[in-house]
């Protein structure tokens, strides 16, 4: 699911050398942290949040596969 995280994100911004994705180990959830360059956090959240749900769409479905529970969230 990082790897997926990370070939969204770099499809998406300018500047895909600047993207970085960490996984923080819960007891329950897992949280995928995606950072990017400053520039291009408007590309990845979108209007109104839209691209950053249909990105957590698609991870929760990977995760669901495997049984699984992740968090996508986007930090400065």
């Amino acid at each position: 699911m990082k790897q997926l995280l990370e070939h969204i994100a770099r499809a998406l911004v300018d500047e895909p050398d600047q993207v970085e994705v960490h996984l923080v180990e819960g007891e329950r959830v897992n949280t995928l942290e995606l950072r990017v360059a400053p520039e291009d956090i408007g590309k990845v959240i979108g209007r109104q949040g839209r691209i950053v749900k249909a990105i957590r769409a698609v991870v929760n479905a990977a995760a669901a596969k495997e049984n699984k529970r992740v968090l996508v969230e986007v930090v400065p």
